[in-house]
């Protein structure tokens, strides 16, 4: 399986390989353009592009930021070519890819060696990045991709409705190519 994909940055990137090598460590990765501004020009330009690339999924993951992540994906996904919808998962991250990355703070806390009472904020970013050490010339996404690995996304899918969304997309678009999603539902606490 070829799995092409736009994301933001390099956090996004990072996790979607996490959710890559647990899900479906066989698929292969295509990079599409980073995302920017005109989405109603860019998304049916990626969806080509990959299309082109040879994937057979794809992948938009994007930030809500402050806004409703329901209304972006709504208003978004109506950018992606009829031909293509069938083949998309279209994932939103309630304010930032950050979130969901916190949306278990105790495994996080422990992950990161920080108190859990640091990761109880609205945004988790500036956080995650200097417990990490994340800078522009070190991205950390070999870490972040193990972070995904590893964690209990069973808590993940409780606390954080989009990530929820999210994966019921990922695996009904895996089932329907025949590439079967683990059901993180019913994996046991780690």
């Amino acid at each position: 399986m070829s799995i092409g994909y736009s994301v933001e940055g390099a956090t996004d990137r990072a996790f979607l390989e996490g959710l890559k090598r647990r899900w479906l460590p066989d698929a292969r990765l295509i990079e599409g353009a980073f995302r920017g501004t005109s989405i109603r020009r860019e998304i049916p330009k990626i969806c080509r592009e990959l299309n082109h690339k040879g994937a057979n999924a794809f992948v938009f993951l994007t930030d809500a930021n402050l806004q409703s992540w329901r209304e972006i994906k709504q208003r978004e996904s109506e950018h992606v070519p009829v031909e293509y919808r069938h083949m998309t998962v279209y994932g939103v991250a309630d304010r930032n890819i950050e979130c969901w990355l916190a949306a278990d703070r105790d495994y996080l806390a422990q992950r990161l060696a920080i108190s859990q009472n640091e990761l109880d904020v609205d945004d988790p970013k500036g956080i995650l990045e200097r417990a990490m050490g994340i800078t522009s010339y070190d991205r950390k996404e070999e870490e972040i991709a193990t972070l995904v690995l590893n964690a209990p996304l069973r808590n993940w899918l409780k606390n954080s409705p989009s990530f929820d969304a999210f994966y019921k997309e990922a695996r009904a678009l895996g089932k329907q190519q025949n590439h079967a999603i683990p059901n993180e539902r019913e994996q046991p606490q780690a």
